[in-house]
């Protein structure tokens, strides 16, 4: 069985474009595409938080001041945490927010999204989609004329440098090619904009 997609041509004439039911017909699995979205979101934090424990700040090692006869309070070190300067009593870590999504999982999440993008009509084909020049102007008026509005992610068969640098400043309009789109796009943004050549890539990377 096969998914039938609405094709627009280069001379802007709609066509029909036969796609594998595996890639762009699958059951909307709405569990799968929250743990991969998640753990792709989780798998981008730093996690480079750290504080400094009373045995790792520098110094403090001689008694600041005689036990008894100062008048103060008895202290042992300076680098206590009561003290300025002082360790942290529950210091923060260095941590890894990564989760665990084997290939599989991914895999079927990405089939997942992209059939639904089809269901809902948010998926357009196109034979092509470049530009001559950088310009984001031309870049505006092409997406104008397909009448996608203003939230597309694009999504080519290989990295165009041409539509990247045209799109930088557009914060919403994205631009990737196969190998580089990632589930949070392809959920974040309202239509999604592909050409034949990547449709073809999807179908044989996950069908």
């Amino acid at each position: 069985m096969e998914l039938t997609l609405t094709s627009v041509g280069k001379k802007g004439k709609p066509g029909v474009m036969q796609v594998s039911d595996v890639a762009f017909g699958a059951e909307f699995n709405e569990t799968l595409v929250h743990q991969v979205v998640t753990a792709y979101l989780a798998a981008g934090r730093a996690g480079t938080h750290a504080q400094k424990t009373r045995s790792e700040v520098r110094g403090g090692g001689k008694k600041p001041w005689a036990q008894k006869g100062s008048g103060r309070a008895r202290a042992g070190t300076s680098r206590s945490p009561l003290w300025r300067g002082g360790g942290k009593t529950f210091a923060a870590v260095t941590g890894d927010y990564s989760q665990k999504v084997n290939k599989k999982m991914y895999s079927r999440a990405l089939c997942s999204i992209l059939s639904e993008l089809a269901r809902q009509q948010r998926l357009t084909v196109v034979e092509e989609f470049a530009l001559e020049r950088i310009k984001t102007q031309d870049l505006i008026d092409k997406i104008d004329t397909l009448g996608l509005g203003d939230n597309v992610l694009i999504v080519t068969e290989q990295a165009d440098d041409t539509l990247i640098l045209s799109a930088r400043n557009l914060h919403k309009i994205g631009v990737c090619d196969v190998r580089t789109v990632d589930p949070v796009s392809l959920v974040g943004f309202e239509k999604v904009l592909m050409t034949v050549g990547a449709i073809k890539q999807f179908e044989k990377v996950l069908g």
